[in-house]
């Protein structure tokens, strides 16, 4: 018999670790210590998710990059309703809760609007916005809230504009967003938000139908719901998943790279002082790799046995990919430093085959030019509190900080 099979019998979940694992207050931007234990020991350990259910964690580089490709794992939520616990009734699938062909057929829809060519072109409309927000943030005084001064702003207002949702609703989806992603969230206040996000962007693309504009989502009504190949609801629940995704993530990455800076000035020197934008996409594809923000959003479920190493993940069972720890493998040297001067392509940290991250050349952009300008433009910036004072978002599925007070 397969040792395989001897070593993974299933654990009704009591004696189980919590994932993603509680932080080093020494350390804010390692993973969860825990999770090195478990990359060096079994690579694959059973753990029990926020939500109270028990899946396998993936912690090495190789697992996930090898698991996130495999087509054995799904991501369908109406095969497998356990991935779609917080969507009410009535709402359609999103398409990264879906597996190919479908899943391709939703994404060919969308993917032209983050092509790096149409994104480049995005770039000096980024950099005007990026030169406002921190222009109003010095204009209103030291010290301030560098998320809601900046970090939060710049992506919102991006995403708000290409989908083509008004700015000034953003109080509403941003407070929506930050209820789905709490951890703690109980699953009616979860599909509470979600239902009031969808309904939003159900009138909006009714709207849209009738008073067209130059967006992501006038493009989606004229050019596919008119053919029969997407619905209105389709086009809503699409909208709602990049509004959510687009302004959360890198909002954080903003602010959590900032701080990571901040920590490291010699670092920070090196974005400050360079004007080759190759540095600096170099810079943050570092920060991408060694802060890895999403925690525990991958989640998928073996359509079948699977033999990973020395383990039998069966038929059924779940499945995350701990997309920080394997940043932190040992395929990248000296993984527990930042380098900026580093090669880090190859990262996870947008996930890994057809499911990688849609909005990702969006984010590469967006950081490149927020984090040099504020370096730049403010070299006397630092924390306004003590790093113990920060309040790091050990509650929600994205990591970051929820306030970052600074001061210059």
């Amino acid at each position: 018999m397969s040792t395989a099979t001897d070593q993974t019998e299933p654990n009704n979940g009591t004696d189980l670790p919590d994932y993603p694992g509680a932080r080093s207050s020494r350390c804010p931007f390692d993973p969860p210590p825990v999770q090195a234990g478990w990359r060096r020991a079994n690579g694959l350990t059973q753990v029990r998710l926020s939500n109270g259910r028990i899946a396998w964690a993936i912690t090495r580089y190789d697992d996930v990059k090898q698991l996130l490709g495999d087509p054995r794992l799904s991501a369908d939520g109406h095969r497998y309703p356990q991935l779609m616990e917080t969507q009410q009734h009535g709402q359609p699938q999103a398409f990264p809760r879906m597996d190919d062909p479908e899943h391709s057929r939703i994404r060919r829809t969308l993917t032209g609007e983050f092509t790096v060519k149409r994104v480049e072109a995005m770039r000096p409309h980024i950099r005007s916005l990026v030169d406002r927000f921190l222009e109003e943030m010095i204009a209103a005084g030291s010290p301030a809230d560098l998320v809601r001064a900046y970090a939060l702003p710049i992506p919102s207002l991006v995403i708000s504009m290409l989908l083509g949702v008004p700015y000034d609703d953003h109080t509403f989806f941003q407070t929506r967003s930050a209820t789905l992603m709490r951890k703690g969230t109980p699953q009616e206040e979860r599909k509470a938000a979600s239902g009031e996000l969808f309904g939003y962007l159900l009138e909006l693309v009714k709207r849209k139908e009738r008073e067209p504009g130059d967006d992501l989502i006038s493009r989606l009504i004229t050019e596919r719901v008119v053919t029969g190949e997407l619905t209105h609801h389709d086009v809503a629940m699409n909208s709602m998943v990049i509004l959510h995704a687009g302004h959360e993530t890198t909002a954080n990455m903003i602010a959590l790279g900032t701080l990571a800076l901040l920590e490291n000035p010699e670092q920070a020197a090196r974005i400050r002082q360079t004007d080759d934008p190759e540095v600096v996409a170099t810079a943050v594809e570092e920060l991408l790799r060694y802060l890895t923000i999403a925690q525990d959003m991958l989640v998928r479920v073996a359509t079948e046995d699977i033999i990973v190493g020395d383990h039998l993940v069966r038929e059924g069972e779940m499945l995350v990919s701990g997309l920080p720890s394997a940043n932190r493998d040992g395929v990248f040297e000296t993984a527990d430093a930042l380098d900026l001067d580093r090669d880090a392509r190859g990262h996870v940290a947008f996930g890994h085959g057809v499911h990688q991250c849609l909005g990702q050349s969006l984010a590469r952009v967006e950081l490149q030019e927020a984090l040099p300008a504020l370096l730049r433009r403010l070299p006397d910036l630092r924390l306004a509190v003590p790093l113990e004072e920060v309040r790091f978002r050990d509650d929600m599925v994205v990591y970051g900080v929820h306030e970052l007070p600074v001061a210059w």
